[in-house]
């Protein structure tokens, strides 16, 4: 049962956050976008293409990084699925799945950053979730105004893409962009303003506003609104069969992840390496749930703790990638063997949840018999892996919260630093060397809980986000791109060693009053 509000409480916050809707700078929509406003917002690094309101308004990221490789069989849409996405010449071999990855690798030059994250929307009146209704009509009008294509399931209004970048749902209405694949954090950064002044433009005449937290603080699973996408209704009824906390993280989790490109085999399975084993060190730089229907939960990120019953044959810390043996092919017999969740056909999804994607090569697939994949469906069924580190035709960073719009900047330029400096990611791999895969599931399964304080070898974690943090930073430097500002705030993080969790936490012991309604005030975009 939800904890009751102080009496008084939820008036007094949405009165605050109306006002701030309406009048705040970095916070509100960018209601005044004058260059020296931008300037601020960017503290001091304004992108060319954003010195007047026009320039937000009108901002179209269109950068390609897709390189496919030479001579391959197939022609793969982006998503949502279609039913002529694909054209195969003949059945799918295993080494046509092992190509469909190999196909992501990209020089140095066309590396690109890719930049994802999700946000809670609610009643600024209520506190309560928006609705689908709501969010069709933000959808709708985002649309109209800003010139984005829509996503269409049915009557059903799901989403909205344009050039590279797109808008779409998670599975409670969390709303979320998936950026353009870019060149430089600046423009990555520009991209999320562009994004939430946009929303917020629409947002507030719709009296709604939106959440940076990770997970949802007031409001139980049942109070969530469903959306209408048919991939999620298949989810929601596996869930339960594979994890008691799957449901949770459908419905109430919010994240911000970064994609980043490789250059060949080896590159991508150091940077698979990397990832894996600082991911939990990203989890508690960025820990920021500890709120659960309107109390602590006892974790600092009640996000992270909840992949860890949420379905362990599709998540975890992928103990093989350090295997000597790993590479593609590993990958994707790995891949083969998480249980499928659903096929694309005839714009409806197929409900194949737990069957084997190994028996569909095959042709033996039992909510398909006779049918056989196309490099589409792999491509569908790579997307429902949730690993720490995900692999698709680049490698996804998926451990930390979601969180305030600073944070959303932060986030790429953590693992950009790490990743994309040849110097910082060697330092990194031989700093982990001789970490045990008892070591890596150790730190996975006690940060959520103590952050930045989980004991490691001779001393605390902090100690060594500290040098991992500094290694980011040089990384940023050797880039040439005057980035390193994006990293103040985990900077401030690793100096202080209390995370935006902690700071919450006090918070609601002090100031709030054991509420946690201030927090959509706190945490508003």
């Amino acid at each position: 049962m939800a904890m009751m509000s102080q009496p008084g409480s939820s008036h007094w916050i949405s009165n605050e956050i109306r006002y701030k809707v309406r009048h705040n700078g970095v916070k509100s929509s960018f209601s005044t976008m004058e260059a020296s406003k931008t300037k601020e917002i960017f503290s001091g690094l304004r992108p060319p293409s954003w010195n007047s309101l026009k320039a937000a308004q009108n901002l179209r990221l269109d950068v390609s990084g897709a390189v496919l490789c030479r001579g391959q069989r197939f022609i793969v849409a982006a998503s949502p699925p279609t039913d002529d996405a694909v054209v195969a010449a003949e059945p799918l071999t295993k080494q046509d799945l092992v190509g469909y990855l190999a196909s992501g690798c990209k020089t140095k030059e066309k590396w690109r950053i890719g930049t994802e994250h999700e946000k809670f929307g609610f009643e600024t009146g209520t506190l309560q979730p928006m609705n689908y209704e709501q969010i069709a009509k933000m959808l709708n009008a985002i649309s109209e105004r800003f010139d984005w294509d829509k996503i269409m399931e049915g009557d059903y209004i799901i989403g909205l893409k344009q050039g590279k970048q797109s808008i779409s749902l998670e599975p409670g209405g969390q709303f979320e962009l998936s950026g353009a694949p870019l060149e430089t954090l600046h423009q990555t950064c520009a991209e999320v303003n562009s994004h939430l002044y946009q929303v917020k433009a629409v947002a507030e005449e719709l009296g709604i506003g939106f959440l940076g937290i990770g997970f949802q603080p007031k409001w139980r699973r049942e109070d969530i609104p469903v959306m209408p996408k048919g991939r999620y209704e298949i989810m929601r009824n596996y869930m339960p069969k594979v994890g008691s906390l799957g449901l949770d993280m459908m419905f109430r989790t919010c994240t911000v992840q970064v994609n980043l490109d490789f250059s060949s085999e080896a590159d991508m399975i150091r940077k698979f390496r990397a990832g894996l084993a600082l991911q939990p060190i990203a989890t508690a730089l960025f820990a920021n749930s500890p709120f659960t229907e309107g109390k602590p939960n006892g974790y600092l990120s009640m996000r992270s703790q909840i992949w860890t019953d949420t379905d362990n044959d599709r998540a975890g810390m992928l103990p093989f990638v350090f295997d000597d043996s790993f590479g593609f092919d590993r990958y994707v017999e790995y891949a083969l063997d998480v249980p499928m969740y659903f096929v694309y056909r005839k714009k409806k999804y197929i409900n194949c949840a737990g069957m084997s994607f190994r028996d569909f090569m095959a042709g033996k697939l039992p909510c398909l018999p006779g049918d056989y994949p196309t490099l589409n469906d792999w491509e569908n069924h790579l997307t429902t892996i949730f690993p720490e580190v995900r692999l698709k035709r680049y490698l996804e960073m998926r451990g930390a919260d979601g969180g305030p719009w600073r944070r959303l900047c932060a986030l790429p330029a953590f693992w950009v630093g790490l990743l994309y400096d040849e110097v910082s990611l060697q330092n990194v791999l031989d700093m982990i060397a001789d970490w045990t895969v008892e070591e890596r599931q150790m730190l996975r399964n006690k940060v959520p809980k103590s952050g930045l304080k989980t004991p490691f070898r001779d001393g605390l974690l902090k100690h060594v986000a500290q040098d991992v943090v500094k290694l980011a930073k040089d990384g940023l430097e050797r880039r040439g791109f005057k980035e390193t500002n994006f990293l103040n705030e985990v900077s401030e993080v690793v100096k202080t060693g209390i995370t935006q969790a902690e700071m919450l936490l006090e918070l609601y012991h002090g100031k709030w009053g054991r509420s946690v309604d201030p927090v959509f005030e706190e945490l508003l975009y």
